[in-house]
């Protein structure tokens, strides 16, 4: 463990020595994660990119990338792109990226299933803003939105997720 990552433990999310409560999937904790089982899975994952809405904030760091009209995240195991970024129109099954709500203004993109995903093994593993205090993600990690503004440019690519 170094100073930089982002550890979730029974407390919260534990990130240069402060502790954020947070939110993890309605499934709970898993070491075998499978598409649609709303589980967060456990391991040590790389923070591999960012995404923000730039109609909603500013950059929140130099490597940050913005979500654009038509952004989209393959969901579908049966899709040549599963787990990855697409763009709209696309026939598989996805979720958009640019959202009416607050969730996806700035997301955390980790290394679960990534870059050559295991189809069925799970997509989209993201840190995002919550719902609000308590309610579960899909599987993600979810922060309150103003712990994740402070968080987000105080990472890096050596960042990590760990999950215990």
């Amino acid at each position: 463990m170094t100073p930089a990552d982002m550890v979730l433990g029974p407390r919260g999310l534990r990130f240069r020595g402060r502790v954020f409560p947070c939110a993890i999937g309605r499934g709970g904790l898993t070491d075998d994660k499978r598409e649609g089982d709303g589980a967060t899975p456990r391991g040590v994952h790389r923070i591999v990119g960012m995404l923000y809405r730039p109609d909603r904030m500013a950059r929140p760091t130099d490597w940050a990338v913005p979500i654009r009209p038509g952004d989209l995240w393959s969901d579908d195991p049966r899709d040549e792109d599963y787990n990855l970024m697409v763009r709209a129109p696309h026939p598989w099954s996805h979720e958009a990226l640019r959202r009416p709500d607050p969730l996806y203004d700035l997301v955390l993109l980790t290394d679960w299933n990534w870059p050559r995903a295991e189809r069925g093994r799970g997509s989209a593993i993201f840190v995002h803003a919550w719902r609000r205090p308590g309610y579960p993600t899909a599987g993600c990690v979810a922060l309150d939105p103003r712990h994740l503004r402070w968080i987000a440019p105080r990472i890096g690519y050596a960042t990590r997720l760990i999950v215990a």
